[in-house]
């Protein structure tokens, strides 16, 4: 494996762009690249760091990979892992890395810049598809972790719109543990016209919704079908709601009778799987 050690002082300046100086620091007025990710457009890069993203991020061949900064034992582990590495890391310090993201961040002594992936249309999706549709669901710890849990069930793809929700990039991109590799992010402007469009097409439109009267043991496997989860606290909207086919609710046997919009999503999706074959 090749590798290029950076000059003293730091890592190599990131490129120029809109918002950024020639030492890759943001602008005062801009957010600075910090754990949770800026909240830019589609053509922005994304920041992806920790063990997990990095190494699925490298051996995706649909991700362009613009800058891979590695400690010298992250940068031994990629090489024992992955082999010939498709992009040359930068040797550094773990300081560089933790100057770029914030003490806070868990690295592990791999940072890397890539393009955002390509999604596909509403039209462009599989007549079978399961998806999750997310209703203003704005923590990127919470998205990342509904995307692991949708690439653990195959789910084809999760629906978010444009305004109130997190970028796939920092934090989201770390609780996503690789998934953001396996489950693309469909945004939309409107959620409500998404799940129309949806429903048109054949689409099982499922809200997820605790005050529902029938029990999501009820529903069992439907396909095609898109489950929408609201925001922990609000819940779904009311137009929302108006766009689905049904609610339905997990039933709790224990005192406390809500939880975590995450794990309720690994609950939804364990639920509405298939049978097993065979």
């Amino acid at each position: 494996m090749t590798i290029r050690r950076d000059r003293p002082g730091g890592p190599r300046p990131a490129p120029s762009g809109p918002g950024r100086s020639r030492t890759g620091s943001f602008r005062a007025g801009e957010r600075r690249a910090a754990p949770g990710g800026p909240r830019g457009g589609p053509e922005d890069p994304v920041v992806l760091y920790g063990w997990h993203p990095v190494v699925q991020a490298l051996g995706n061949a649909g991700r362009r990979l613009h800058r891979l900064l590695a400690t010298e034992n992250g940068a031994a582990r990629l090489a024992e892992a992955l082999g010939t590495l498709p992009i040359v890391p930068e040797i550094v310090r773990p300081s560089a890395i933790n100057a770029l993201l914030g003490p806070d961040a868990v690295h592990q002594g791999l940072y890397l810049e890539v393009d955002p992936l390509p999604a596909p249309g509403l039209d462009a999706l599989p007549e079978d598809a399961l998806l999750l549709a997310l209703d203003q669901i704005t923590d990127p710890h919470n998205v990342g972790a509904i995307v692991r849990t949708a690439a653990a069930f195959g789910v084809a793809g999760i629906v978010t719109t444009l305004r109130h929700s997190p970028s796939a990039t920092g934090v989201l991109a770390k609780s996503a543990s690789g998934g953001l590799e396996h489950v693309p992010l469909i945004t939309v402007r409107n959620l409500a016209e998404a799940l129309i469009e949806l429903g048109e097409r054949g689409f099982t439109r499922i809200g997820l919704d605790s005050e529902a009267e029938a029990d999501l043991d009820a529903v069992g496997p439907r396909r095609p079908a898109i489950v929408v989860l609201g925001a922990e606290g609000k819940g779904l909207r009311q137009r929302t709601r108006e766009c689905c086919d049904m609610l339905a609710r997990i039933a709790f046997t224990g005192e406390i009778r809500s939880l975590n919009v995450s794990n309720a999503a690994a609950i939804t999706l364990y639920a509405l799987r298939r049978p097993a074959q065979g």
